[in-house]
């Protein structure tokens, strides 16, 4: 059990180093086409050593109803304004229904009961903010895999993508819209969960109610909030801006691995 921590721990001392000597070009590499160009391999070469370095299917550390903490602030939205989502939340949910569809044999609409009865997993585990907090939460939720097994994956899916129902950012071309994405690898992970209850209460308006992802290898802008329909591509080029998520758009790296 011990070897993966250890791997994981030489592969952040190696890559926190690479970071190090690469700050001090930083301007100059991100204000040119080859830079960023260089920062996308950077990234691409970090999931896989990480990929290479621990199982795909450890788990993020667990812990007990001890260690919940008294108070997880949420973040990003937290009370959506988006008509659609207004009209949702005003009746409790009960119109809900979560979309699959894209590269799918069998697209599906699912209320919250239809997820309620759908293989489950309860975890807590810690969420770690890209703005240096953590938090400790227990999780219940429908398993994101079997979902996906039950929509039946086309051989040309590569990618999960989460359409959610805020928007953080009026932009004229629709890029406000959160979004994110995640391979399959971390979709069919044990812990990548679609939670709707949290802490042994209906999850929270401002946690994402009625459903939020919890993909619990990768940092906090990774758990969507709000989702409304999952969509299964063989890329995400064409959605948002093209980097495979809201702040992803922003500068932010699309795998945030931990």
């Amino acid at each position: 059990m011990n070897a993966p921590v250890n791997r994981r721990g030489w592969l952040r001392a190696g890559l926190a180093s690479a970071g190090a000597l690469a700050l001090g070009a930083c301007d100059k590499i991100t204000n040119s086409k080859q830079g960023v160009a260089f920062l996308q391999s950077a990234e691409g070469l970090t999931r896989r050593a990480q990929r290479l370095l621990v199982d795909r299917k450890a788990l993020a550390r667990e812990f007990t109803h001890a260690d919940i903490s008294s108070d997880f602030r949420p973040n990003g939205s937290i009370d959506p304004n988006d008509p659609d989502y207004v009209a949702l939340k005003t009746k409790g949910f009960a119109d809900y229904r979560l979309v699959i569809d894209g590269l799918v044999e069998r697209p599906l609409s699912l209320s919250l009961a239809d997820l309620r009865a759908q293989p489950s997993r309860t975890q807590i585990t810690r969420h770690d903010c890209v703005e240096g907090w953590s938090s400790i939460a227990k999780w219940t939720g429908a398993r994101l895999g079997p979902l996906l097994d039950k929509a039946g994956l086309k051989p040309s899916a590569r990618y999960i993508v989460f359409h959610c129902g805020d928007t953080l950012e009026q932009t004229l071309d629709g890029t406000g819209q959160y979004y994110e994405s995640i391979d399959l690898v971390d979709a069919y992970h044990p812990q990548t969960i679609l939670a709707y209850a949290m802490n042994d209460q209906v999850l929270p308006v401002a946690h994402g109610a009625p459903l939020r992802l919890r993909v619990e290898r990768q940092l906090g802008y990774k758990q969507a909030k709000y989702i409304m329909r999952i969509e299964a591509v063989a890329d995400y080029a064409h959605l948002g801006r093209g980097n495979g998520g809201f702040w992803e758009d922003r500068g932010y790296e699309w795998y945030a691995g931990i």
